[in-house]
Formats: structure tokens, C-alpha cells, sequence
């Protein structure tokens, strides 16, 4: 299925580009969320007719994910959980922990942000952890997992 795309999607294109994508991922994801229409005449004339508000659009959404990088990178954060005697965390910490202590740090951040590819932290110590925040940019915080042991 041939779309035209209103907005930088990872692996695909940019504003305005034509791709040829899978009519599942289309329909389910690139239409119901407005970031692409199908490729019609009418659709394309659309698209050069706007073009200019699309790219402000995309300088705003990158300016703003800039400004949060800054704040997150400025920060450390410090996540208490129980662990055993070795610093073996008893469960683990994921996504929507470290999502969480952000936010409560001062900067909103998603789940969906948070970039963990090797898993959850399941250790007590310090681990530098990926946020995505747009296309094109991606913020480290340093976060430590303090070891709380019962006694």
C-alpha cells in the first residue's frame, strides 16, 4: 500500500516522502494516528499545499524533545528497591520505574520512552539508561538502584 507521511517515522521516511508499506501496518498504525494518508491526487496536492505547516510542526516537536534532553541529562536519578545480601534485587526494575522517577524528577516521560534492551535491571548499582524522545533525539540519565536489604 503506497502512503504519503505527515510526519519522520524511524526506518521509513521523513515529511512528505512516498513509501510502500504493508496494508496491516498501514491501516493499524500509520492512519488511525495521522501520520500518513493514502497516496492519492488529491492526498499529494494536500500535502505540498501544507508542507510548510508539517516541517514547523516537526522543528517544534524536535526543539521541545531538545530541551527535555538537557533536563534529563542534567539529572541522577535514585531508585530504592529490596534486594538479598549480594545486591540481587528481589523483582526488578523496568520501563515504567524508571519512567516514573523521571517524572518525578520534573520531566515528563513516557513508558514507551524508556530504551532497556538488554531487559530489566534486576543488579543494585549504577546503570546509564537510553531515553527516546524523538526521531532524532535520545537523552542518557545515569540512574542508581539502591539495594534495601530486610533484616
Amino acid at each position: 500500500m503506497e502512503v504519503i507521511l505527515f510526519e519522520k517515522i524511524d526506518r521509513l521516511g521523513s515529511i512528505g516522502d512516498l513509501v510502500n508499506v504493508k496494508s496491516g501496518y498501514a491501516r493499524n498504525f500509520l492512519l488511525p494516528q495521522g501520520k500518513a494518508k493514502v497516496a492519492s491526487d488529491a492526498n499529494k496536492a494536500e500535502i505540498e499545499s501544507r508542507r510548510a505547516e508539517f516541517e514547523k510542526m516537526a522543528t517544534d516537536a524536535i526543539a521541545s524533545a531538545e530541551k527535555r534532553r538537557e533536563l534529563i541529562e542534567a539529572m541522577t536519578i535514585s531508585i530504592t528497591a529490596k534486594s538479598g545480601t549480594e545486591g540481587k534485587l528481589f523483582g526488578s526494575i523496568g520501563n515504567v520505574d524508571i519512567a516514573s522517577a523521571v517524572t518525578a524528577a520534573g520531566v515528563d516521560v513516557e513508558k514507551r520512552e524508556v530504551r532497556l534492551p538488554e531487559g530489566p535491571i534486576r543488579q543494585a548499582g549504577e546503570y546509564e539508561v537510553t531515553l527516546h524522545l524523538h526521531t532524532d533525539v535520545d537523552a542518557v540519565v545515569k540512574v542508581t538502584i539502591i539495594g534495601e536489604e530486610d533484616e
